[in-house]
Order: structure tokens, then C-alpha cells, then sequence
């Protein structure tokens, strides 16, 4: 006898179904830690429900039943339309993303959705929530457009040959495929539902969770524009669907359905990042896109006008490719300091306010008026009168300032662009690194050494997926948790896929031990 399930070491395993829970009830994560059920769990717990234990960090994540049925059946739909979408041919494609453009375009229905927006954004103000992402302007719409536009055009990537090898009476092609259903919870921005139907030009269907405080846009949208495009078009029935449900539940319960082919997650860090390990624990893939915010270097051969230029622009909104973080060295900051500090104010000037963070060892060379002055900037909850500079740890440099209308960002004065680089190295989310240097062997060190996917020259805002590639992205992800497929880069449509492998074999003869076919009888 083996020691396999039946020898030494296994045990006899009793499985039953989880009907309550109780007060203070021990459960194992991790493999040799505890978690503890809190009363407010045990109360909230009823039969049918689930619980997701998150073996990184022991959360106890409630799931309840319907909320469990609602991603369970959404989940299904879209597997259901993937086994589909072989039989539907790149044209009715291409059909799909002119008829979603075509009624984004029509005036009755957006106004429709604009309703709805309106009141998401009336009820996410009243609960004092950030609108700034939110709001489905005339560019958010045009933006729309032009990305579905941009699927519609876009070269089918289905059945491309990458590699042909070729043997003696055979030969194997590498053929791209569609990889499934894709699983997408994001942010409350109404924008993102329409770049993510760019799955499907790669043959993918798509299910999505937006956060609550887009839902009713979410859900205009849909009945204005998705559904009817993917009826015109005649795309099977879920090949992109919504899960209608404001609960983070229901996000934790769709990540963790082992049926998706990947997990896609975009929003705030701990959310994304908890998104994550809850679908890493189902055995799927994860490309996930929560912490932002680029660093920009000033070396000691740095033009002063590119300078000044590279940090005003890179303030003009607040999403993940703004500045956060800027280093000058040592041998210029007498120079390039009061630069910065004119940018950043006329950056504030552009929207409303400014607010600047200095690491602790600089504040003092902050002008006295940087150092004592009071400024109002806006915030989620309002306005709100705050320090103009306050001093900052080192280890907070990595913080990602996640500003409404009054751009800030940290100062930090370094010895050299090595330090600056260790720094960002230990500290950043290792996501966007920009140089300003006249030096190109200082900018070759600098591409080689710096552990970022995005690396520029000048603006940081450049990183983005159809702004610099001409293609809607489903997310820009930093290299905080590795660099394999969907976790660094630009995250497209026409990216998820696989491969598979297609033989032709010419000669009908082929024998791995050579030999010969025998005679056929009679």
C-alpha cells in the first residue's frame, strides 16, 4: 500500500455543510493561524450563506446567500455564451462594438443614462463619497465611443498563427484562442463598463461588478445600449453581463467562482488587493489594478523648463498615472525647488488649491510662506482648511494621495538618482518612474535599475492605455505582485487570450517508433 490518501499521514475526511457560526468560533487561514467570529458575523450568518476565509490575512468574509445567487447565475451566463462565441464569427463582432457606439450616440438614450448618472452622483455626494471619477460627461462619453470604435476596427485576434514549426510530413501551428469568461470588478467610473467589453473582440465573454455608487449608470446603460447592441448583433445571451448587486459581497463571491478564466479588479489598494487573493485561492489567474501614483527625478542635468513643465502637467486630475511623488537631487534643489513648489501651485491654480508633503529632513528648506500658510482644498466630504506643507516620513513616501480638485503630492530631496531610485524600488507601488535629465547614459541607468513598467521622459501622464497605444485598457497594473501575463503593463482587450496548438500532418504514415503501416486486410 502507497502512503497516498489511504496511508500513513491522511485522514479520514468528514464534510458537512456550514449552517451557523458562533461567537468567538475559531477558524484556521494561513495553515497555522486563527481567526475569530465576531458577534456582528455569527448574528448576521443564516443558512445558505457563505464564508470566504482569505488565507493571506484571515478576513472573514461574509457572503450572503443572495448575493452568492446573483454572481453564481451571472457567472453562469457568461460560461454559458463562452461556449457560444466558437460559432460566432469576428463580423457579428465587429457588429457588436458600431450598435454599442451607435446608441451611446443617440441622444434620447444617453439622456436616459445621464439621468441615472445624475442621481448616482446626488446620492454619492450626500454620502459624502468622491464624484470626481463619476460623473458621465460629454468627454466620458465621447471617450466611450472612441474606444468601442477602436474594438470595432481593431484587427480580430482569434485565430492568429504566432509560430509555425515545420517537420518532415508535419508541421504544429501556435494559434491564438479566446481564454474564457472574464470576471471585472471595478471602480465607480461608468467609462470602465464600456472598455471592458473590449474582451470580446479577442472571442472572450465578460461579467461585471460596478461599485455602488455607479450602479444606477451601470444598469442605464445596459438597457440603453449593451443588451440592445448584443441582441442586434447577435451575440449569445451573456456575453457581457452585469451582476446587479451594490453589495461588495457580491464582487467576493464572483472572484471566487472557479469558473472564470481570469479576475480582473480595479479600484482602491486593500479592496483590489483582497479582490485578488480571493481569486488566486479559486486557481484564477488575477490582473489587478488598485495602487497608482508616478514619481518623477529631477537629476543634476535636468532642463529646468522641461522641469517645470513635467510636473505641472502631470497634475491636471487625480487618477493613477498623476504625479505623487517627486525627488530632485542635492546639487539642484536651490534651482529646481521654488520651480517645483510655482508648478504645483499653478497646478492648484487649474482646479482649486494645492497640498504638498515634504519629507522630514527638507521641510525646513521649504520658503517660511510654504512652512506657516493655511490653504482649503477640496476633499470627498468638502472643503476642508488644512496645513499648505506638512512634513513626512520616508517610509510614507509610498503613499498614494488620493486628492478630489487641489493636486498634492511629496517632495523629497535625495543625494543622487540612485537614492531616488532605491526609494521608489522599497517604497512606490513599482508603477510609473519618469526622468527629467539631459544625460542619456543617466536615462539608460536609469531605464535599467528603476523596477517599474512605465518609464518616461517627461509628463506622467502618458501612461495610459488608449492615450500612448490607441487601445481602451482594462486597467494599467504596477509590478507590486510579480510580472507574469495581466499583472504589469497595459491591460487590453486584445491581450487576453491563449494558445493553442494545431497539428497538419501531411504524411498519414507518421510513426514515433518507425514503423511501417501495415497492410490494410483483404
Amino acid at each position: 500500500m502507497d502512503d497516498g490518501a489511504s496511508g500513513k499521514g491522511a485522514a479520514a475526511v468528514r464534510t458537512g455543510r456550514l449552517e451557523a457560526l458562533a461567537p468567538g468560533q475559531a477558524i484556521p487561514f494561513g495553515g497555522d493561524q486563527v481567526a475569530y467570529v465576531t458577534p456582528e458575523l455569527a448574528a448576521a450568518f443564516r443558512p445558505g450563506d457563505r464564508l470566504v476565509v482569505v488565507q493571506e490575512a484571515g478576513n472573514l468574509l461574509h457572503i450572503p446567500a443572495r448575493e452568492h445567487l446573483a454572481a453564481e447565475a451571472a457567472v453562469g451566463r457568461a460560461t454559458a455564451a463562452f461556449a457560444r462565441m466558437g460559432e460566432v464569427d469576428d463580423a457579428a463582432i465587429t457588429a457588436f462594438f458600431e450598435a454599442f457606439a451607435r446608441r451611446l450616440e443617440d441622444d434620447a438614450a444617453w439622456a436616459r443614462i445621464a439621468a441615472a448618472n445624475a442621481a448616482d452622483v446626488e446620492a454619492a455626494r450626500a454620502r459624502r463619497r468622491s464624484t470626481t471619477r463619476l460623473v458621465a460627461s460629454a468627454a466620458m462619453r465621447a471617450d466611450m465611443i472612441a474606444g468601442l470604435r477602436v474594438w470595432r476596427d481593431a484587427e480580430p485576434p482569434r485565430g492568429r498563427v504566432l509560430e509555425t514549426i515545420r517537420h518532415q510530413g508535419w508541421q504544429v501551428e501556435q494559434v491564438t484562442a479566446p481564454l474564457g469568461p472574464v470576471g471585472f470588478v471595478f471602480e465607480g467610473r461608468p467609462n470602465v463598463f464600456a472598455d471592458a467589453t473590449g474582451v470580446l473582440r479577442a472571442g472572450n465573454t465578460v461579467v461585471f461588478r460596478i461599485g455602488s455608487d455607479a450602479l444606477g449608470t451601470a444598469r442605464a446603460i445596459v438597457a440603453e445600449a449593451l443588451d440592445p447592441a448584443l441582441a442586434e448583433a447577435g451575440l449569445p445571451d451573456g456575453a457581457a453581463v452585469l451582476v446587479d448587486s451594490a453589495a461588495h459581497a457580491a464582487g467576493w463571491a464572483m472572484f471566487a467562482d472557479a469558473r472564470l478564466a481570469l479576475a480582473v479588479a480595479r479600484g482602491s489598494g486593500p479592496a483590489v488587493a483582497q479582490l485578488g487573493a480571493i481569486a488566486r485561492q479559486a486557481g484564477t489567474p488575477v490582473s489587478l489594478h488598485g495602487t497608482g501614483g508616478a514619481w518623477l527625478v529631477a537629476d543634476a542635468t535636468a532642463d529646468a523648463d522641461r522641469f517645470y513643465a513635467a510636473v505641472f502637467h502631470s497634475l491636471d486630475r487625480k487618477v493613477c498615472n498623476s504625479l505623487n511623488v517627486c525627488c530632485i537631487v542635492q546639487s539642484r534643489a536651490d534651482e529646481l525647488m521654488p520651480l517645483f513648489l510655482e508648478a504645483l501651485q499653478r497646478a492648484g491654480e487649474r482646479r482649486s488649491g494645492c497640498k504638498l508633503h515634504v519629507a522630514q529632513a527638507n521641510f525646513a528648506r521649504l520658503p517660511e510662506t510654504w512652512r506657516t500658510a493655511r490653504t482649503t482644498v477640496i476633499r470627498a466630504e468638502g472643503r476642508v482648511e488644512e496645513a499648505l506643507a506638512e512634513p513626512i516620513a520616508d517610509a510614507d513616501l509610498g503613499r498614494e494621495w488620493e486628492w478630489e480638485e487641489s493636486p498634492e503630492v511629496s517632495l523629497k530631496i535625495v543625494a543622487d538618482t540612485a537614492e531616488a531610485v532605491a526609494l521608489f524600488n522599497a517604497l512606490s507601488p513599482r508603477f510609473a518612474a519618469t526622468l527629467i535629465s539631459q544625460d542619456p547614459t543617466a536615462h539608460a541607468r536609469f531605464y535599467e535599475t528603476v523596477d517599474a513598467p512605465f518609464v518616461g521622459d517627461g509628463f506622467t501622464r502618458w501612461v495610459d492605455g488608449q492615450y500612448a497605444l490607441n487601445r481602451p485598457e482594462l486597467g494599467l497594473s504596477n509590478w507590486q505582485h510579480g510580472r507574469l501575463f495581466a499583472r504589469g503593463g497595459v491591460l487590453a482587450g486584445d491581450g487576453v487570450f491563449t494558445v493553442r496548438a494545431r497539428v497538419r500532418q501531411a504524411d498519414p504514415h507518421l510513426d514515433r517508433g518507425g514503423a511501417p503501416t501495415p497492410p490494410r486486410a483483404g
